[in-house]
């Protein structure tokens, strides 16, 4: 777990999302950042394109798992009424992961590794 609370995550799902229709994200770029602080502090940065301008980005992260695997499940959602153009939106984030105690993680972003760390 990490050592201090995770940061506020803003593409966790909103209220109001169970309404809306859950949809894939094309992610073409992806990395990590870390921190020079004490305890290091790690980021998670990706980029790519969503199905349409009308999709809104999310993104779940989970706390590290017993073999220290951080797992990011990103997803679009969209409102199955509206009518929209249908173009791919690009798109950059970046989102704190917070701060771990000492170890090996690995971070994975929908089933693909997108890096790891040590602390």
């Amino acid at each position: 777990m990490p050592t201090n609370e995770a940061p506020a995550n803003s593409l966790e799902p909103r209220p109001g999302d169970e309404n809306l229709t859950r949809g894939n994200v094309f992610i073409q770029e992806y990395g990590l950042m870390i921190r020079e602080s004490f305890p290091p502090q790690v980021s998670l940065t990706f980029s790519g394109e969503l199905p349409t301008p009308c999709h809104q980005l999310r993104a779940l992260v989970s706390a590290p798992d017993e073999e220290n695997k951080i797992i990011a499940e990103i997803y679009s959602v969209v409102d199955p009424n509206m009518m929209c153009t249908q173009v791919l939106k690009p798109f950059q984030a970046n989102m704190d992961l917070g701060t771990f105690p000492t170890g090996h993680y690995t971070v994975w972003i929908n089933g693909e590794m997108a890096g790891e760390f040590d602390t």
